[in-house]
């Protein structure tokens, strides 16, 4: 993922994060946006860093490219698995995933 402006929502910009505990490792995610989503050789998907580093550690967040909001989006409403949340960086507040309100 090269670095882009990165999508804004409410007036706060948005990061996405997978559970791994919950991850079925269907690839969905990747199918929608590989350039922030990879399934590693455990067969779970986790997101990568704007340099494209694979994140391993638990909880690792990275930001949600502008152009790529909607793919983004699409993963986490379309996951089996339901562990995609996208939230606002600025207050945590879940805005896409099984924990938005």
């Amino acid at each position: 993922m090269s670095v882009q402006q990165e999508a804004v929502v409410d007036g706060g910009a948005l990061e996405v994060w997978i559970d791994q505990d919950l991850c079925t490792g269907d690839g969905i995610c990747v199918q929608y946006a590989p350039e922030v989503f990879e399934l590693d050789i455990d067969g779970l998907a986790y997101v990568k860093g704007p340099d494209d580093e694979l994140l391993q550690d638990k909880g690792a967040t990275t930001p949600v490219p502008l152009p790529l909001l909607t793919d983004v989006v699409d993963s986490a409403r379309e996951c089996p698995g339901e562990c995609i949340h996208v939230r606002r960086v600025a207050d945590r507040v879940e805005v896409y995933g099984p924990e938005a309100g």
